[in-house]
């Protein structure tokens, strides 16, 4: 599978379905508050297409994506 066929999710979705922010809004506001990192660096926009193996440091913690489809 090449990198335009593999799965991928916005910040502000994986943010949401993970369970660390209960709303898109929420997503929003933490993200623009520069609280979200993505791959060592801040990510300051929402819509930051995630793909598998990026590592995404929310409150202090690592979450790596990790979706379906990718073989």
């Amino acid at each position: 599978m090449n990198r335009e066929e593999a799965p991928t999710i916005r910040l502000s979705q994986f943010l949401k379905w993970k369970g660390l922010c209960g709303t898109g809004g929420e997503a929003k506001i933490r993200i623009r508050e520069g609280e979200v990192e993505v791959n060592g660096a801040v990510e300051m926009r929402r819509g930051r297409v995630l793909r598998n193996g990026d590592r995404v440091v929310f409150d202090g913690e690592e979450h790596i994506v990790a979706l379906a489809g990718d073989s």
